[in-house]
């Protein structure tokens, strides 16, 4: 079965009954499709289907730490899903920052981070997509998130942290697209 159709497939069955959630994971794989040519040719399928699977850790049935980011890669790890899809849903938008936050980093160092261009495009894919599919920017996307969480909060101190550093990945994700454009 094709990569990308497989894991659609794997998304829906266990992320679609959490509603909203699952609005954002389609929106992020229809983002992640307009944003394809960011990477090479032969990464644009990988791209795609980690687009689909980036959230699959919220499942009840896969979230063991109640770190989404570890536990979606823990579970395709053992499915035997290739290693570049595991690594960045391992990692994908910033999750070394909020890893660090929770005391969780050695943990998500089982999954060596590569910082790539397909995780640019990933991180740009899920950080222009709203918790129900919306499109967003990626400041008001940053502003949506930190407004769900109080500034005590691991979240909330993971993006006060980290916005910077990921705004430069989906600049250069951005970048790399309208390089493929043409005129």
């Amino acid at each position: 079965m094709e990569l990308v159709q497989r894991a659609a497939e794997v998304a829906e069955s266990f992320v679609k009954p959490l509603g909203r959630r699952w609005l954002h994971i389609q929106a992020v794989a229809n983002r992640a499709e307009e944003l394809r040519n960011a990477v090479a040719p032969n990464e644009r399928a990988t791209l795609v289907a980690a687009a689909w699977l980036h959230d699959i850790g919220y499942a009840p049935e896969i979230g063991h730490t109640g770190f989404h980011p570890l536990d979606g890669a823990r579970y395709l790890h053992e499915q035997g899903w290739p290693e570049t899809i595991v690594h960045l849903v391992a990692h994908h938008s910033g999750a070394r920052f909020e890893a660090e936050e929770r005391g969780l980093s050695a943990e998500l160092a089982e999954f060596p981070f590569e910082d790539s261009p397909l995780l640019d495009t990933l991180v740009a894919a899920d950080l222009t997509t709203g918790p129900a599919g919306e499109r967003f920017d990626y400041d008001e996307r940053m502003d949506e998130i930190l407004s769900r969480y109080s500034p005590g909060d691991p979240v909330h101190r993971t993006w006060t942290r980290a916005r910077p550093v990921i705004a430069e990945a989906v600049e250069r994700a951005e970048r790399r697209l309208a390089e493929t454009e043409p005129g």
